[in-house]
């Protein structure tokens, strides 16, 4: 299973789109364990949106869609309704 996620940074009013087979170690690696990188920059990092895919060519696919004009439409609404 392959995870495509959202992260947002409230601190820093930045988004971060990416995909995943381990979530939960994804995360970690952004707030805590990454030492190099452009999502150091802007930690804490919340998790406010996700999607699950069983192929890793269909979350590919969507991540790059989310990368869109439309897609960052769509995740900053999300943002505005928290």
């Amino acid at each position: 299973m392959f995870t495509v996620y959202v992260l947002f940074s409230k601190d820093y009013n930045k988004i971060y789109i990416g995909f995943t087979s381990n979530l939960e170690q994804r995360m970690l690696s952004h707030n805590e364990l990454s030492k190099k990188g452009w999502t150091i920059k802007f930690r804490p990092w919340q998790l406010i949106y996700k999607e699950v895919y069983e192929f890793k060519l269909d979350a590919m696919k969507r991540e790059k869609e989310l990368k869109t004009a439309k897609g960052r439409n769509f995740i900053w609404s999300i943002i505005k309704a928290m």
